[in-house]
């Protein structure tokens, strides 16, 4: 399966008008003072702009409806989530009259978690890593009879697509940097492209500290490596999926690996130059752009905002540290 053959034109419509139900389209913004850092123009999709602060939502919303009408009797929904894929679920749990149960790890962001169980999820913490959660809510499925909701389906695809269909309708940049989770958005960036017959370079950016995409990507296939990022846990993948890691190998031009110390950098630049808040998965697309300044300069180039849902505390320590320290 590839991004060419992965959905059909009125699919993508009727997502699109799915997620319009919940939320406008989100803004894409040419930056001035992101310009002048880059030496390129710049446009920046706000994905923190949606009612849950991450692109995450419009794979939610399109996952549940199209769960209604697989399973009419499913009554609740269970996950594992560092945080945006979470929040997704309950908003789009809610609208549906679902219940949700979420697990997380240990030790994860605070804030975040409180976002979630305001949305009405039942909140579990579970093991040191996103792996862990998952696994526990895997089991935790088959006991209470609840529908596991993977972290990749077509489906979250399917709605995550939206949001690239309108950046791409609006501006056709040299290249787009994505930053990579579990692969939903660089593969949402391939079927838009597709989509809209956009010629834009995809580059998918992961964490120094997990690296399983960008070796998975080099070998072809499918490797384990661990997690250690500390900022960006949004890309705290230590497993990939094979099926994002087909379509990313056929679309994307390459992976390319930012560190903790250049994604604070990039959230200070993004607070500094646009005063948007990025989380660090969410600021990663820009770090990785700063890194490959050179290759881009005088060129237009795109960047996913991806969230801004980071806790106050971690956020005034990366703003207190001055860049390079």
């Amino acid at each position: 399966m590839n991004a060419m053959t992965l959905f059909r034109r009125e699919e993508i419509e009727a997502a699109h008008r799915l997620v319009h139900q919940a939320m406008p389209a989100t803004p894409q913004y040419a930056w001035p003072l992101l310009a002048r850092r880059l030496g390129a123009q710049v446009w920046v999709k706000h994905e923190n702009h949606t009612p849950v602060g991450a692109f995450k939502l419009r794979g939610g919303l399109v996952y549940l409806d199209g769960l209604r009408r697989r399973e009419p009797r499913c009554t609740g929904v269970i996950s594992a989530t560092r945080g945006n894929h979470g929040q997704s679920m309950g908003f789009a749990a809610r609208r549906h009259g679902l219940s949700a149960t979420i697990v997380v790890p240990h030790g994860n962001s605070l804030e975040k978690n409180a976002a979630m169980r305001e949305l009405g999820v039942e909140l579990l913490e579970h093991g040191d890593e996103f792996q862990a959660a998952r696994e526990h809510a895997q089991a935790l499925a088959a006991e209470r009879g609840l529908h596991m909701v993977p972290s990749f389906h077509a489906d979250l695809v399917l709605g995550v697509c939206t949001g690239w269909v309108e950046f791409f309708s609006a501006v056709q940049p040299d290249v787009l940097f994505v930053p990579v989770g579990m692969g939903s958005g660089l593969c949402a960036a391939a079927v838009a492209r597709r989509h809209t017959g956009v010629h834009t370079r995809l580059i998918g950016v992961v964490s120094s500290h997990a690296l399983a995409y960008r070796l998975s990507f080099e070998q072809g296939r499918a490797v384990e490596a661990p997690v250690t990022t500390q900022l960006a846990d949004g890309m705290a993948c230590r497993s990939p999926d094979p099926q994002a890691l087909e379509i990313i190998r056929a679309e994307a031009e390459d992976i390319v690996c930012v560190s903790d110390a250049e994604v604070a950098e990039a959230m200070r630049a993004l607070f500094a130059d646009t005063h948007n808040v990025a989380e660090g998965a969410g600021a990663a697309a820009f770090a990785a752009a700063m890194q490959q300044r050179e290759r881009w300069r005088g060129k237009t180039v795109g960047v996913a905002l991806t969230g801004g849902n980071v806790d106050s505390g971690a956020f005034a320590q990366v703003l207190a540290c001055a860049a390079g320290a």
